[in-house]
């Protein structure tokens, strides 16, 4: 039997169970299950399919044992600023809503027609944006929504999975930065806030720091997964941007290291001790959230290879090939001049991406693509180029520029588009690794 560390990654469209152990004083990961992660539509809203979720985490839990590892510890990441609600005798109150959901479309608008915008940026560190756990709050207040008022503690994904595994309700750091509703500077929630929404401040339970031992498994756990061994959950870094940036080496002397956590979302930043609050870094879209070692990912959310992956996917619907291997050389020797803006909110969730983009690159009179090479060329190139402008605003933020970019996670694959980046924004781009997130996962287990 062999020991090994879990890491349970969830990503927006899939999840792995990757089994992590040291042979000759080198970390060797095993992926046991890979399994799908998909938004469902229903009654006007996006759901998670959470119950799913759980049940595939623990048949991946389970392949592990049965492939012959004697589980040393477990640790959870997922995305950022969903969140499920349970009652005080535990029950789930609803499937979580994704934050591709529409329910929070103008909620920012709204909000800081109330709140000072400059004010409340020194407090939360925390990059605006209308998927964000605040403005999902407040709009379930609005509509007054009856999970609210039954609902004893809000747990997000890593802390709701955890939950369900151990029986210990409590909030990770890193995951609780993504909602803005955290002090960014005591690293606590903002109470003075969470009383100006009129939300119940019991929902909001202990904050716990990466490395902290969020419980052992329940009874009915270990029954079924196969084992009659205690296995203790561990509060790792659980977003898993946080998790994948702990792998990035740190600056060095005559050396300024910035890492792009590449993958449906792009998150473009450095490490930093304390979180940078001044009017600048506002004004130029960047946010603090929680890392591994005391340390704070000062970043840029940019919007990723979501909209690549939309593309493929519907691609995929028509019987068109979709693999990478076609898709990039034909890129490559594409001919357009199309580009988009990333970030525009047309292409946050649309019924047809092909649409969106065509839509828009009519409506600022360009040529739109026409061919899968061309769609994708316009994609990736308009991804570098966006990178450069999160780059050059990153440079204005620090002390002294940046002077190579590690391209981390699933994206750093992506060699056309890492090409691409590396020309745009002038500095070496070094690639990987691929697997950052399970790497900074399950060291942290390991210390």
């Amino acid at each position: 039997m062999k020991e090994a560390y879990l890491a349970i990654d969830f990503g927006g469209g899939s999840g792995r169970v990757i089994a992590g152990y040291l042979s000759e004083g080198e970390l060797v990961l095993d992926t046991i299950y890979r399994f799908p992660n998909r938004q469902v539509r229903m009654g006007g809203h996006v759901y998670w399919d959470f119950l799913s979720l759980f049940e595939d985490m623990k048949t991946g839990i389970r392949m592990a044992v049965e492939k012959g590892y004697t589980l040393k510890s477990i640790g959870i990441d997922t995305w950022g600023v969903d969140f499920g609600l349970i009652d005080k005798q535990g029950n789930l109150l609803g499937n979580p809503v994704c934050y591709r959901d529409s329910r929070t479309e103008g909620m920012p608008e709204e909000f800081f027609s109330k709140v000072d915008v400059k004010a409340h940026y020194v407090e939360s560190g925390t990059q605006v944006m209308a998927i964000n756990t605040l403005f999902q709050l407040y709009a379930m207040k609005k509509e007054d929504n009856a999970q609210l008022k039954v609902a004893d503690k809000l747990l997000f994904m890593p802390d709701l999975f955890s939950y369900y595994l151990t029986g210990v309700a409590n909030n990770e750091y890193s995951i609780a930065s993504t909602s803005e509703l955290l002090d960014a500077k005591a690293r606590t929630w903002n109470f003075k806030l969470i009383r100006e929404l009129g939300l119940p401040e019991h929902l909001f339970g202990e904050v716990v720091m990466p490395g902290t031992s969020r419980g052992f498994l329940k009874p009915e756990i270990k029954e079924q997964i196969g084992i009659d061994y205690e296995v203790e959950v561990i509060a790792v870094a659980s977003h898993d941007t946080a998790s994948a940036a702990s792998v990035v080496p740190l600056s060095a002397k005559g050396e300024k290291v910035a890492f792009l956590s590449s993958g449906t979302w792009s998150l473009l930043g450095v490490m930093s001790d304390e979180p940078i609050l001044t009017e600048e870094a506002r004004l130029a879209g960047f946010t603090n959230e929680g890392g591994s070692d005391g340390k704070i990912c000062f970043l840029q959310n940019i919007t990723g290879l979501w909209i690549l992956q939309k593309l493929m996917q519907e691609w995929k619907e028509e019987g068109k090939d979709v693999a990478y291997s076609i898709l990039l050389p034909a890129a490559e020797v594409a001919e357009t001049d199309a580009l988009i803006d990333v970030d525009d909110t047309a292409f946050q969730c649309p019924v047809s991406m092909a649409e969106a983009i065509t839509n828009y690159c009519i409506a600022h009179q360009q040529t739109p693509p026409s061919t899968q090479g061309e769609f994708v060329k316009c994609v990736l190139r308009s991804l570098a180029l966006r990178y450069k402008t999160g780059m050059e605003a990153l440079n204005q933020l620090l002390p002294e520029p940046v002077t190579k970019l590690y391209v981390i996670g699933g994206g750093s694959q992506n060699k056309y588009l890492n090409r691409l980046t590396e020309e745009a924004i002038g500095i070496p781009v070094v690639e990987g690794p691929v697997e950052a997130t399970a790497i900074g996962n399950i060291r942290q287990q390991m210390k």
